[in-house]
């Protein structure tokens, strides 16, 4: 007796995908932590926004924590990837409290352009979601009131601002590149004198990874992009799949999430993972494919990165 012959099917694995260099700076920092200081070491909110990266971290002895006041004194505290408003270092500074920043240095990127546009007189209009930490992040550099937040076209319309006024517009690393293109144009129709980043503020990452999906979104049934449903990057990823053309578009977080039967009658599909989420949550996925089916590997490649962020001076030795 012969066993059952699987079914075909051909995934097609986006290249770039997963970690990018921040996120891998910010999971390095908390690992050398732990092996410099010893256990536990505190970090203060996800350090980035994947369940599988986050419990890993609490095995090695890692305690996330909400606020800074649950830190116990004497213990070392990480602050997360996304980015921390100012009063965050300023409360550890009064409380003599040894942190290590693991702020992206792209979102560092855009605290100091806001900070210099602030300067300068510039009233900000920052283009990402409400309550993404990273937002919390860059609208706590200024004052407040300083920074008017803008999440979809439609806000530019509401905007109570005086056309002639000096303005500049900054955005989350992490958006559509194309709905953020939207939002940038509305702004400009609205207020022609205002003024953009000297460089683009969504980040390489960002952009190299939505390239990617676009690149075979038209040629499969269905894309799979694994990632956290709190990590923005992730459901970016999921909306660019959907205006590329593919109907078929989830997000999952690991390969136990995958609904099965949504795929029915696939036989090409599409698989990507967000910034935040290991490459070992790709391989998972893929021995899934091969469980259920003979698998067909395609790599699709459109750019090679090779970006990396230096650690914290007090981690280099």
């Amino acid at each position: 007796m012969t066993a059952e012959r699987k079914p075909s099917i051909t995934l097609k694995l986006a290249s770039p995908r997963g970690f990018c260099a921040g996120v891998d700076r910010a999971i390095q920092i908390v690992e050398l932590a732990l092996a410099k200081y010893g256990a536990p070491v505190y970090v203060r909110h996800e350090i980035v926004h994947n369940r599988f990266v986050v419990e890993s971290l609490e095995a090695k002895g890692a305690v996330f924590v909400d606020e800074l006041a649950e830190v116990p004194e004497g213990r070392p505290v990480v602050f997360s990837a996304h980015g921390v408003p100012k009063s965050v270092p300023d409360e550890a500074e009064r409380r003599r409290m040894f942190y290590l920043d693991a702020t992206c240095p792209l979102v560092s990127k855009v605290h100091r352009e806001a900070e210099r546009l602030h300067e300068i007189g510039r009233r900000i209009v920052l283009i990402g979601h409400a309550g993404h930490p990273e937002v919390v992040g860059t609208m706590g550099q200024l004052p407040e009131g300083a920074v008017m937040l803008v999440e979809r076209v439609e806000d530019v319309a509401r905007l109570d601002l005086d056309s002639a006024a000096p303005l500049a517009y900054i955005t989350q690393t992490t958006l559509s590149v194309d709905e953020t293109a939207d939002i940038v144009a509305a702004l400009k129709v609205r207020f022609p004198a205002i003024e953009g980043p000297r460089k683009e503020d969504i980040c390489y990452a960002t952009t190299n990874r939505q390239a990617a999906v676009k690149s075979f979104a038209g040629e499969v049934d269905a894309i799979l992009v694994i990632g956290a449903p709190n990590s923005s990057n992730s459901l970016r990823l999921v909306e660019v799949a959907e205006r590329a053309g593919c109907k078929r578009a989830f997000l999952v977080q690991r390969a136990s999430g995958i609904d099965w039967a949504a795929l029915e009658g696939a036989r090409a599909v599409g698989l990507t993972a967000g910034a935040s989420a290991p490459e070992v949550l790709v391989d998972e996925v893929i021995a899934a494919f091969r469980d259920r089916f003979d698998v067909r590997l395609e790599m699709l490649e459109t750019v090679r990165e090779d970006i990396r962020f230096k650690l914290p001076r007090a981690l280099e030795a």
